[in-house]
């Protein structure tokens, strides 16, 4: 019997070094969504959400709960994975860079504490968001989670564990 080869698989690496969180307060049909202003030099003066790296031994989760701590000062009332990942190409680390996306609820009333990575927020409706994120992947991240977490109750499935 001839041996066979492993085909050589060539291209771009897929790596997952970060997560992305939706700070979300309000209820009913359009819950306001935090947007923060970046202050340093990767991405200047763009409105985006919290976004972070994960830590040495952190879950994704984790990663999610400390981002929105450091970033904004928010703690969450409740916590979910989205089972939606941003994807793009990430000249920096030659890589296509998989970010999964979580959802923080947090209280109305809560109040906002930037650290120095933004410079300003806002809490804007889902389409004010759509017109200030300047990526199609965040844009469908948005589309995503007003479909199934706004137009619906999300799944108990997606809930994480408390912070």
């Amino acid at each position: 019997m001839p041996k066979t080869r492993t085909p050589r698989i060539s291209g771009l690496p897929v790596c997952c070094t970060m997560v992305a969180v939706l700070a979300l307060r309000g209820t009913g049909d359009e819950p306001r969504m935090l947007v923060l202003r970046r202050a340093g030099a990767y991405l200047h003066g763009a409105w985006s959400y919290i976004a972070g790296h994960v830590a040495a031994g952190e879950a994704g989760w984790q990663t999610a709960l400390r981002e929105l701590r450091e970033e904004t000062g928010l703690a969450p009332e409740a916590l979910y994975a989205t089972s939606f990942c941003e994807q793009f190409y990430s000249a920096q680390a030659e890589c296509i860079e998989i970010v999964p996306a979580f959802v923080a609820r947090v209280a109305g009333d809560a109040e906002v504490r930037l650290n120095a990575e933004h410079s300003a927020f806002r809490w804007v409706s889902f389409d004010e968001a759509a017109g200030l994120l300047p990526f199609g992947s965040q844009r469908e991240l948005l589309t995503h989670v007003r479909r199934e977490f706004i137009g619906r109750r999300p799944s108990t499935f997606l809930h994480m564990p408390p912070g």
